[in-house]
């Protein structure tokens, strides 16, 4: 596979990273490009960070068609990973479709609110610009793989091999995330002011088939406390808009879907307040002086760095899928998870755990789309594939996966334990 990585930030940077560190056993890449709007931010990933070799520097418009084809066609690419935010992904996932090369990318394209009753109807879902083009991709005879980060990404492969292997029918299946990151400067926006704004006031999306399907609900609704493993503890999550509501029903017979985050109350403050100034949004640009912005740019523009501030940060971050059902003809309750600790993940990879996290899952399905192992032509999710190959190699790429059984009657039959070793067979 000869990949372009688009976009050197956070994700960019620990793909590469995580593919350097497998050593031979990341030689499914024979040539990794690393470019960016930023050339100087390339270089410093491809020849400073990861040492060059087959790492090579490279600059990009991501919102070009004309400056992705240049490189596709100068390197030779065969696989192109999206790593930039995904207001750019409808021009790399066309281009890529144009030029008969595979795709991936961490996050789908971009929702748009039901235009009368946001609250309570959908309007353009994630990702349905991406489904809509399904037979041209099939007729291309190439693949696309979307939603492929962490969440989504590797929490809908959990939720797929639950349904394969630990239940014979799905109730529910629970995205759960949370944290006990900590610092003097951590701010409000996590890793990325753009997206957090984006995910926290869209409308949040549930999945309820006695309800008929997909509906929307209020802006942190139905808030609970989720206990999480690895000595996080309990964190007050509540539903936010997430692309695994949207793909989970497509590939799981289930009767409902969530997504659940731990936004700090403090935090859902200043966004609710941010909405209420107009400051969210994101497409219709105000004048300023001479110049034109958009007035959710301007505060990426003047919000001091978060990325900057994770990297002081202490504490893990924990992602999974709390799928519950039967098996054997009992209730069971299962929460599978991946936990990566920042400051562990910045000296591995250089980059805090958040956006290592969100690296690892395209990394295993690239290797998995070099070596055949998944490989179905047309717009796919990581739900479609089989599970295992991708479970396997979680740890050989340092991000082993736990499974907690949960309050239930299967409980008592196997534990933490047990299951864990099953995971390595």
């Amino acid at each position: 596979m000869k990949l372009l990585i688009i976009g050197a930030g956070g994700v960019g940077t620990a793909a590469a990273m995580i593919i350097k560190r497998a050593g031979k056993d990341g030689d499914w890449a024979e040539k990794i490009v690393v470019s960016d709007y930023n050339f100087d931010r390339a270089k410093e990933v491809a020849e400073k960070i990861c040492g060059g070799g087959k790492y090579i520097a490279a600059k990009v418009d991501a919102g070009n068609a004309g400056s992705i084809k240049s490189l596709i066609k100068e390197h030779g690419i065969t696989f192109v990973m999206n790593a930039v935010e995904p207001l750019f992904n409808e021009c790399i996932f066309d281009t890529c479709l144009e030029e008969k090369v595979g795709y991936i990318d961490c996050a789908m394209t971009l929702s748009k609110p039901h235009p009368e009753k946001p609250f309570e109807k959908c309007g353009v879902k994630l990702g349905d610009y991406q489904f809509a083009k399904d037979e041209e991709w099939k007729k291309a005879g190439n693949m696309a793989i979307c939603g492929s980060g962490v969440e989504p990404g590797v929490v809908n492969v959990f939720a797929k091999y639950a349904a394969n292997t630990l239940f014979d029918k799905i109730d529910e299946v629970n995205i759960r995330d949370g944290d006990n990151y900590s610092g003097d400067d951590i701010g409000y926006f996590g890793f990325s002011v753009w997206t957090t704004i984006e995910e926290c006031l869209n409308p949040p999306i549930v999945w309820d088939k006695a309800k008929g399907g997909w509906h929307t609900t209020e802006n942190f609704s139905e808030p609970e406390v989720f206990n999480f493993p690895g000595g996080i503890g309990d964190v007050e999550v509540i539903n936010i808009e997430h692309e695994e509501v949207i793909m989970v029903p497509r590939a799981i017979d289930c009767n409902r879907v969530t997504f659940k985050f731990g936004v700090p109350r403090e935090t859902r403050q200043l966004l609710s307040f941010l909405r209420d100034l107009k400051m969210d949004e994101a497409t219709k640009k105000i004048k300023v002086g001479d110049s034109e912005i958009a007035p959710r740019d301007f505060l990426v523009k003047v919000v001091p760095n978060p990325v900057e501030a994770t990297m002081r940060m202490e504490g893990k971050g924990c992602a999974g899928a709390w799928v519950t059902g039967e098996k054997d003809g009992l209730k069971r309750s299962v929460y599978i998870y991946q936990i990566s600790d920042n400051q562990d993940c910045i000296k591995k990879y250089s980059t805090n755990s958040v956006v290592s996290q969100t690296a690892i899952g395209p990394v295993i399905m690239m290797e998995l789309a070099a070596k055949g192992i998944w490989d179905i032509k047309g717009v796919q999710i990581p739900e479609n594939f089989d599970p295992n190959p991708f479970m396997e190699r979680l740890a050989k790429y340092e991000f082993p996966a736990g499974i907690r059984e949960m309050d239930s009657p299967y409980a008592d039959m196997l534990g933490e334990k047990a299951i864990l070793e099953s995971l390595k067979k």
